[in-house]
């Protein structure tokens, strides 16, 4: 019995440090002090040798409730469809046209800082309504 009760969710991605604070917003996440000496993280970024300048970036819950993400630069490009996606639940416990409503305000507010929206799903016999979406840089995610 594996008594493993935190994770990190790791993003491959271009631009770190832009991903985080996409994803900051969406979330209400918040990334980690700046390094002492430095007043920004791009100030502390610029410091560094040309090979490590923003390799990764981290950001996480200010609750210590939700898993800590991690974005790291990869060389390659977002080809293919992800085969593990976040889904953000804007619209828990909520229903029809209410949850509609609700998922269509958190879609318009997410597209206001650089998300795309693909297709709304609406309710049938089994599911509620949902919302895909991509990121800023084309990873699917899900408001449900």
């Amino acid at each position: 019995m594996s008594s493993i009760k935190q994770f990190q969710v790791t993003f491959d991605c271009a631009e770190p440090a832009r991903l985080a604070g996409f994803w900051c917003e969406v979330l209400g996440y918040v990334v980690p002090p700046v390094p002492e000496g430095f007043a920004t993280w791009e100030d502390y970024h610029h410091s560094l040798p040309p090979e490590d300048q923003v390799v990764y970036f981290a950001c996480s819950d200010p609750s210590g409730v939700g898993p800590r993400l991690l974005f790291q630069r990869v060389p390659e490009g977002k080809i293919v469809k992800n085969r593990v996606h976040l889904d953000v639940r804007a619209g828990t416990g909520l229903v029809g046209e209410e949850r509609l409503a609700t998922l269509e305000a958190e879609c318009a507010r997410l597209v206001a800082l650089g998300a795309v929206h693909v297709r709304t799903l609406l309710a049938d016999d089994e599911n509620e309504s949902c919302i895909l979406m991509q990121d800023i840089e084309g990873n699917e995610f899900c408001l449900d």
